[in-house]
């Protein structure tokens, strides 16, 4: 009878290490995905309180070749089924069982991203917005004026209100949460950047330093010559003078832009026609970067009251209508 009893524990005892190297085999071994047809990851959605046995089947019903309560079992002996957080996954080749729930865990979601570009103004951002994947479009059939009241700032024209940068989201996100993280960064550089500005600068309010910055943004083309076209800008603007920048000219032209501006379009007057009314224009005319911004309030120490573009992507400075008639027929009618 010892003997049977000692023979049965042994037996159990092996069996147990089959079981225990079993299951540690299978938790690093990589799970089979059947993906949809022209992916080669699982889309995985956890909905918010899903249960740790529904998870399970969840993931068995996405596309991962597991049997559900085998997985449900690996949730609960980790100690960690009550941990795993909803949200959108990707289950990629190589993924094991425990990989799975560690990326469950730390909620390690699916991220895409959308990108914002200095100088572009709110139509381009909301093309990017529409184009953008697996992003839910609820401000597609928004007005801009309703836009600006979903974002808390009713009232507010949107041009030059969006940060320009690189924004991640969950799939399924709405535009209307990348919006609001792009105005919110807006805001924070607008009001640091004008706390840094120069103590007689000719600029009253943050507003208008985002106005000016908008301005400087469509006018550089070489990088390094932003602080000096601020300061061209600062000269005009302290003594009163005429911006008269085309960029403002050619965001007051709208869709009706053709790509040419012509002599006639500098003298029909417009809210953003800087060659017939003085002063900044009403609202910003693109979305300024952070360079930019700095130009706006902290721009170059200059003379200049002029400037050209000379045809590499930089720009020739001038003091006098006299020089700048100069560099105007020397880059611009090669004379």
């Amino acid at each position: 009878m010892r003997r049977f009893l000692m023979s049965l524990l042994v037996l159990m005892f092996l069996t147990g290490l089959l079981v225990f190297g079993a299951a540690g085999w299978w938790l690093y071994e990589p799970l089979k995905l059947q993906p949809q047809a022209g992916n080669t990851v699982v889309d995985l959605e956890i909905e918010p309180g899903t249960p740790a046995q529904r998870v399970a089947h969840t993931v068995a019903a996405s596309g991962v070749a597991v049997e559900p309560t085998l997985l449900y079992a690996w949730f609960r002996l980790s100690g960690q089924a009550r941990q795993i957080k909803a949200g959108s996954y990707e289950v990629t080749p190589g993924t094991t069982p425990r990989s799975l729930l560690s990326m469950l865990v730390r909620g390690e979601e699916s991220l895409k991203s959308v990108v914002i570009v200095e100088g572009w103004n709110f139509r381009q951002v909301r093309a990017a917005l529409q184009k953008a994947e697996a992003l839910k479009p609820d401000s597609a059939t928004l007005s801009a004026e309703a836009i600006m009241a979903q974002l808390g700032k009713p009232g507010v024209h949107p041009e030059g209100r969006f940060f320009p940068d690189t924004y991640t989201y969950a799939k399924g996100s709405s535009d209307l949460a990348v919006l609001k993280r792009a105005a919110r960064a807006m805001d924070r550089r607008l009001e640091a950047a004008w706390s840094l500005r120069e103590a007689d600068s000719p600029l009253k309010t943050p507003d208008q330093a985002l106005i000016l910055a908008s301005i400087i943004e469509k006018e550089t083309g070489k990088p390094t010559d932003r602080p000096e076209i601020g300061g061209v800008f600062t000269n005009r603007l302290r003594i009163g003078m005429l911006l008269q920048t085309d960029p403002t000219v050619i965001y007051g032209l709208g869709e009706q832009f053709d790509g040419n501006l012509r002599r006639r379009d500098l003298q029909t007057d417009t809210p953003y026609n800087t060659y017939t009314r003085g002063g900044l224009p009403p609202t910003p005319i693109a979305m300024p970067g952070k360079a930019s911004l700095m130009a706006a309030v902290k721009p170059a120490p200059t003379k200049a009251l002029y400037f050209v573009a000379k045809g590499d992507g930089s720009s020739q400075f001038s003091e006098t209508l006299d020089d700048h008639n100069r560099a105007v027929n020397k880059f611009q009618r090669n004379k």
